[in-house]
């Protein structure tokens, strides 16, 4: 369940958080036997923590009256963005650390004072967050596995199932794992290619770190090296659509959205790689420009759906042309 030094600090949460309790309920929660519960006790108190205890066989402990750990010194901005953050972790994809986000609230609600308590409440009363409906959702032990492995420098094993739905088993040299655009990364050289590869981490499975060790490259930039090839790493589709837009204005209006935008006849060259292609093709026409459409043919049909649409909404009878 945990190591030692975590054993012992959730043992004194334990104690925080109740007035009373036995040395069978803290082995049970501690997955420890008595004596080792005994043990950790004792390495509170010579910590100078004033723990009082009953003799015999329903013996107990409790921290003595009066005792506290002293406030954690935070100023009322810093637990807003803590508190905020913990919330938001769906966001990126990681709602299977629900409990560990409300066991981290319920600690930081305890040594708070009550003056910063006020901007814990602010958050779970007044502010929603909902996850976004492009956020995959992600194992959590796959990512905590993957970032140890890279700051250890191990190399991984894992089992990955690709987009088109071959698996593989792989072994890597982790360099970087990345949020972006609703999904986890991992990104690293790839043994069996012998060359640098991507790899989405929810299609990740069985990860392993191993006790062989690899030097990451100093500087290796995730970032950089996402923004070179996101736009047409595994999507269902491959998209090139000509904009009537000058270049300049289409690398910064299209930045974040994994987008290739390059010079072309006065226009700009889009080029990109998506599974859906309803958004994409949406955004481009929120733009007001001439649109030249080079693949996939998928995107003329999806264009033509959208208009279909557009005169329903505004009302105007179905055209008759196929």
């Amino acid at each position: 369940m945990y190591d030692p030094i975590m054993r012992v600090l959730t043992l004194l949460e334990i104690l925080q958080a109740r007035d009373r309790v036995t040395g069978a309920e803290l082995a049970e929660r501690l997955e420890v036997d008595l004596r080792t519960v005994q043990r950790y006790i004792v390495r509170l108190k010579d910590l100078n923590i004033p723990i009082d205890s009953s003799p015999g066989v329903g013996g107990a402990y409790r921290l003595r009256p009066g005792f506290r750990l002293p406030p954690l010194l935070l100023t009322n901005e810093e637990a807003f963005a803590l508190s905020l953050g913990l919330r938001a972790l769906r966001q990126i994809g990681l709602s299977a650390v629900a409990p560990a986000t409300e066991s981290a609230l319920e600690k930081l609600r305890r040594v708070l004072p009550e003056a910063l308590k006020e901007s814990i409440r602010t958050v779970e009363d007044v502010v929603a967050i909902e996850p976004g409906p492009w956020v995959v959702a992600t194992s959590v032990e796959s990512l905590i596995r993957a970032a140890s492995a890279i700051r250890a420098g191990k190399r991984i094993r894992f089992h990955y199932q690709a987009h088109a739905g071959a698996a593989s088993r792989r072994q890597i040299e982790p360099y970087a794992v990345m949020h972006f655009d609703g999904r986890w990364y991992l990104i690293g050289h790839c043994l069996a290619r012998k060359a640098m590869r991507t790899f989405r981490l929810d299609r990740v499975t069985d990860l392993v770190v191993g006790t062989a060790s690899f030097r990451r490259p100093a500087g290796f930039d995730a970032g950089r090296y996402l923004k070179q090839r996101m736009p047409f790493i595994q999507s269902e589709y491959q998209i090139e659509v000509w904009i009537d837009m000058p270049v300049e204005e289409a690398e910064r209006t299209f930045a974040p959205m994994r987008v290739i935008a390059d010079e072309q006849r006065g226009g700009t060259r889009l080029r990109c790689g998506r599974d859906r292609l309803e958004m994409f093709a949406a955004m481009l026409l929120s733009m007001g420009r001439r649109i030249v459409v080079h693949s996939p043919p998928e995107l003329r049909e999806t264009f033509r759906q959208l208009a279909r649409q557009a005169r329903e909404a505004a009302g105007e009878p179905p055209s008759t042309r196929s």
